[in-house]
């Protein structure tokens, strides 16, 4: 029976040989049970905006069944699940169906951004209790560098959520999408009073008010959907697809009804 278990989330990162072998050394001779998850990631805004979820898990089992393969070879003792869309909530939901020593993830060189500047690796920290490791693959497939989360990591930031229990950790970039949401949000409204001056509410007026409303309902669901959602430390497809909804939206809306001030 092994003797510890670890979690290993794999993204399209995960499968060349320089992968699996660095799965292989965290195991580094210990009985150990491996248990894959493939977050079912949604790769384009579309996806995410429309709620596409069936493609999504046909890609992510596919390359479950390949990296399953992949380790099996290893000689390592291994099980797999299709996880959530967020790679850090689908490691969450795999930690409560049953304890880890470890979480490992595996990332592109190039999609990395996401992870530190969208906040994901300060979100899987928040979030993840055990040791926490990001495994780094370039394009050619190389494993370039290891992270490891610092020791006590989760004790950190629970210390600091009970230091700002009213006011949740949200990232910057979420943070700067409420901003410019309710910038825009206001931009879109004045157009659109602006376009029905002089004049009834009919045609193109009205059109510009229902996108004002439209825009203002997105950017407020996005605001209390990330505030609630931070507060419970999840960041799953809806908390994504408000995101993504407002920053395509919120542009798309006062462009729209900048034209319909200038030529309706």
């Amino acid at each position: 029976m092994a003797e510890r278990s670890l979690i290993a989330v794999v993204t399209p990162a995960f499968g060349s040989e320089e992968s699996v072998a660095a799965l292989a050394r965290e195991v580094d001779g210990v009985p150990t049970e491996v248990r894959l998850v493939a977050p079912a990631l949604q790769s384009n805004v579309l996806e995410r905006t429309l709620g596409d979820i069936d493609n999504p898990r046909v890609e992510a089992s596919e390359r479950l069944e390949k990296a399953l393969a992949a380790v099996r070879a290893k000689g390592l003792e291994v099980s797999g699940e299709v996880g959530d869309p967020d790679p850090v909530q689908a490691a969450q939901d795999a930690l409560l169906q049953r304890d880890a020593a470890e979480v490992l993830i595996f990332c592109h060189d190039d999609d990395c951004r996401e992870w530190y500047e969208g906040g994901l690796w300060k979100h899987a920290e928040e979030s993840l209790a055990p040791l926490l490791k990001m495994v780094v693959v370039d394009g050619a497939e190389h494993v370039v560098s290891t992270e490891e989360a610092a020791a006590g990591h989760l004790d950190t930031a629970v210390a600091a959520e009970n230091g700002n229990a009213y006011l949740p950790g949200v990232t910057r970039t979420d943070t700067i999408v409420m901003v410019l949401g309710v910038l825009g949000t206001i931009t879109a409204i004045v157009l659109a009073a602006a376009a029905a001056v002089g004049g009834s509410v009919t045609g193109w007026r009205a059109v510009a008010i229902g996108i004002a409303i439209a825009i203002a309902l997105v950017n407020m669901s996005n605001v209390v959907g990330t505030l609630l959602m931070d507060s419970v430390s999840y960041r799953g497809g809806f908390a994504k697809l408000f995101r993504d909804l407002a920053l395509v939206g919120t542009p798309l809306a006062v462009l729209v009804n900048l034209a319909i001030l200038i030529f309706a």
